[in-house]
């Protein structure tokens, strides 16, 4: 398995959804950076399960214990490593799955590559209990872009059929990013939440799920960040985000609307701002020829809906190849880009930081 991103920074996780504790290693960050434990406690309960009733009610601390790596609360240059205990599982739930694979999951194909020998008890390794450790790695790499003026913020803005504002991609401030950290579900825009919060009680009594758009915005990179071709912005920071579970689309800037545009609309003409050469739009999402502009750094990340819902569905019992229907019992969100809104942020803020490490970049200690 690879379960790592980074170049400079390199971030790897490891554990099982039921085993007994799930983790991190952070390899690359310098001496002396100061650990923000509130910070990242509070980046942990965004993600964390059992908020509100519209996700899972699976509780976990997720109170992270430092191994190594860290002494009297800043980085010590050496790999820093935590694990964050697994409390609250219930392996009976997926006992009859490894004969039974559940759609849209990676039972069958894991079970096909690993032989049989993977732990699949609550999705395993494959499960987004592991995106726990991302949002922590991701805590600790946006307290040091704050130092730095970067600032990374996520928001939904799409749940279903339910659309809320996007941020404004020149202007968007570190103001509007706190006030979409504090978000119910995500979500800033108090109409659009109280329509997705029925939507999703709906669809809980239905026992059905529904998919959501993430928007994610990293503001104060500086120009010039990023190595064309295969080092580009766009490349380091898509083959991260898609670590994330359930991740079915990525965009970024104008996106996929480009498509209908015209050259004369979708081109950002240049203009000076206090001296500076930068654009005067953001059609093109901060990033042109893999190579940061100046200006937001804008992606839309697009999720599935979750694939574990309560109706009957079809599927192949393996051990007699026979047609059987399965019905799926435990604890579940019924839209799983609630949650993802932490970790977008999180992988974002762990690339950005990765980037000002490389050469030309502009980090320093």
């Amino acid at each position: 398995m690879s379960s790592q991103i980074g170049r400079n920074i390199r971030v790897q996780v490891f554990g099982e959804s039921h085993g007994p504790s799930i983790g991190v290693v952070i390899d690359g960050l310098p001496a002396g950076l100061a650990i923000d434990d509130k910070a990242i406690a509070d980046q942990m309960a965004r993600r964390a399960p059992g908020q509100s009733a519209q996700v899972t009610q699976r509780r976990e601390a997720d109170s992270p214990q430092f191994l190594s790596g860290l002494y009297r609360g800043h980085t010590t240059g050496s790999p820093l490593c935590a694990v964050i205990a697994n409390t609250d599982t219930r392996s009976k739930d997926y006992a009859a799955l490894t004969d039974l694979p559940r759609p849209s999951h990676a039972d069958y194909n894991a079970a096909v590559k690993y032989g049989g020998y993977a732990d699949m008890r609550g999705g395993g390794h494959f499960s987004g209990r592991l995106t726990a450790p991302l949002v922590l790695a991701g805590a600790i790499c946006a307290g040091a872009l704050r130092q730095r003026g970067i600032d990374v913020g996520a928001h939904l803005i799409q749940v279903g059929e339910v659309m809320a504002p996007a941020l404004d991609p020149v202007a968007v401030t570190r103001e509007d990013l706190d006030r979409l950290r504090q978000a119910p579900l995500g979500m800033a825009d108090e109409a659009a939440r109280q329509r997705v919060e029925d939507l999703l009680d709906d669809l809980r009594r239905q026992g059905d799920s529904v998919g959501g758009l993430v928007e994610c915005a990293a503001i104060g990179l500086p120009q010039g960040l990023g190595e064309p071709m295969a080092a580009g912005v766009e490349n380091r920071l898509s083959a991260a985000l898609f670590t994330i579970p359930g991740l079915r689309g990525l965009a970024f800037g104008a996106g996929f609307a480009a498509c209908a545009m015209r050259g004369s609309a979708h081109n950002d003409p240049y203009t000076l701002v206090d001296g500076r050469v930068q654009p005067a739009s953001n059609h093109a999402g901060g990033v042109l020829g893999g190579i940061t502009t100046g200006l937001p750094l804008i992606s839309h990340t697009a999720f599935k809906p979750t694939p574990s819902i309560a109706r009957p569905q079809a599927s192949v019992r393996l051990s007699s190849l026979s047609p059987e229907s399965l019905t799926i019992s435990g604890r579940h969100d019924p839209c799983i880009a609630i949650r993802a809104v932490p970790v977008v942020e999180a992988v974002t803020a762990i690339v950005c930081l990765d980037l000002l490490f490389d050469k030309g970049g502009t980090y320093a200690t």
